[in-house]
């Protein structure tokens, strides 16, 4: 497997942790998506619901 950046610390990843290199770094980002730092961009006037 190619090995990929972590996108927290940008260390190697390791292959218990992908996409992470730690738990420690699965954890930050899970608090970013409990905290609300992350989200998804909806278009809500995207006419798909014609």
């Amino acid at each position: 497997m190619e090995s990929k950046n972590c996108p927290i610390c940008k260390k190697n990843s390791k292959e218990e942790y992908i996409p992470f290199c730690s738990k420690r770094c699965s954890q930050i980002d899970l608090n970013r998506w409990l905290g609300e730092k992350y989200h998804i961009s909806v278009n809500e006037d995207d006419g798909s619901n014609n």
